[in-house]
């Protein structure tokens, strides 16, 4: 096979097959696990985390109503990413809603459920749109957040390190994403940001 794989090459010989495909995107990205992305065109595709790691091949791209088996990061979500979610999240990686927090209401959110929709426990963003403000996190800090409380903490670090601004939310969110990493089920990462 030679060395840069193109996909006609992969067709014509019989090997493009979606176990292949998946694969050899990951391969391309240097990332070991699954990111999936439901895109709606909400965003400035200049600005647009989502749409960079979809043009570095970091992330694949969803239909609405196409099935997803990993966990689902999304807003209406009912618990709380956990370490408990390690396995689903190796096994079938992770998906996001790439849309605008200004625009959430004019997305099918009843197109793309799916059994492990999961929230994300409280962080503050570090992306230029929406710095400094808790909540507002855009895909790959979304992404990041998820890794990072599932225990790949080398993959959260290798997809922000495609962005400039990428390690201060690292640095900004790291003692409370510690002690998300540091919990087991969804009810001990509530229990960390809402001690009541």
């Amino acid at each position: 096979m030679p060395k840069e794989c193109p996909f006609n090459f992969l067709k014509a010989n019989g090997y493009f097959n979606c176990f292949f495909a998946t694969y050899f995107i990951k391969d391309i990205s240097d990332l070991k696990l699954k990111l999936a992305l439901w895109e709606f065109g909400h965003c400035d595709p200049k600005k647009c985390s989502g749409r960079k790691l979809l043009r570095l091949k970091i992330a694949f791209k969803l239909r609405p109503n196409q099935k997803f088996r990993g966990l689902v990061l999304s807003p209406v979500g009912r618990l709380f990413v956990s370490p408990s979610d390690r396995l689903i999240v190796i096994r079938n990686g992770i998906a996001a809603v790439d849309c605008s927090w200004a625009k959430l209401e004019k997305v099918p959110f009843n197109k793309i459920r799916n059994h492990n929709e999961r929230l994300l426990p409280y962080l503050v963003a570090c992306n230029p749109i929406n710095y400094g403000r808790p909540w507002k996190l855009n895909c790959v800090e979304a992404f990041a957040a998820c890794l990072y409380i599932c225990g790949e903490m080398e993959e959260a670090e290798k997809i922000l390190d495609k962005f400039k601004w990428g390690h201060s939310f690292l640095e900004l969110n790291g003692e409370l994403l510690e002690a998300y990493s540091n919990c087991v089920t969804s009810n001990d990462v509530r229990e960390v940001f809402l001690p009541c």
